[in-house]
């Protein structure tokens, strides 16, 4: 039985104060929840503040990117290490604003896969079509050369720690939302191509998210999908209530 994981992706929003004033209000409700795994993922400039807020509570801390390299000469990345001494224990790669804007490539996420993996820091990977490929009918085709490239040499064990988001790039901050079916029918597949990949018990263990306008109005009916584990949220993680709902639904 795969436990459901709500994460937040707070993006590029929310001063320390107001980072402090929303996790507060998460604490309200979810500070003990134990039936589904909770995290948030603020900016780096918060991580400290809510990691402070988060002690004694079964929320986890996340963060949204994450370089491949040790340390050095890498002028605005941050390392695993940084990280890891402020608690965090996940961390989004690939997510398509990342790939979008700043040109990062299945190897490259591969590269701060392993990273991760290797320094016990638990990857949330990101895959998902843009519209003109889907309606070009590449769904397929783009979903499996993302996720065979970014997860490419993990091996069955690794899968344990790894968390993969289905993101269909065309519903995300866009208000518009895969149905329940068109999303069940890319987490199904991408199960599959695990299997390929690795084996069915690692297949069968890895929780695969929902990504793309994921919010209270919707959660119920994409969360009772079979192959769908939980939510990677944006726009409605930045408000204590409406992520509460959504986690709720999880329940």
């Amino acid at each position: 039985m795969r436990k459901k994981i709500i994460a937040g992706n707070w993006k590029m929003n929310k001063t320390i104060a107001d980072a402090i004033t929303l996790v507060d209000g998460l604490k309200v409700d979810l500070s003990g929840c134990v039936e589904v795994e909770v995290v948030v993922c603020p900016p780096f400039t918060a991580l400290k503040s809510v990691g402070d807020k988060l002690t004694n509570t079964q929320i986890k801390l996340g963060c949204q990117n994450m370089s491949a390299e040790e340390d050095g000469a890498y002028t605005g990345e941050i390392s695993h290490s940084m990280l890891k001494e402020l608690f965090v224990k996940y961390v989004i790669l690939g997510h398509s604003e990342r790939r979008e804007y700043y040109k990062e490539t299945d190897c490259v996420v591969n590269k701060k896969v392993k990273k991760a993996l290797e320094k016990n820091l638990r990857p949330i990977v990101c895959v998902g079509e843009k519209l003109a490929e889907r309606e070009a009918g590449k769904t397929e085709a783009v979903v499996e050369a993302q996720v065979r490239g970014s997860l490419a040499d993990i091996t069955a064990e690794q899968f344990e720690n790894v968390v993969v988001a289905y993101e269909p790039v065309w519903a995300i901050g866009t208000g518009k939302t895969a149905t329940s079916e068109q999303a069940q029918e890319v987490h199904a597949f991408i199960r599959g191509i695990i299997r390929d990949m690795v084996g069915e018990k690692a297949a069968n263990g890895l929780r695969i998210q929902y990504g793309g306008s994921m919010k209270a109005s919707n959660a119920k009916e994409l969360l009772a999908q079979p192959d769908i584990d939980g939510g990677l949220i944006g726009g409605a993680a930045l408000e204590a209530r409406s992520f509460i709902d959504i986690v709720k639904a999880a329940m």
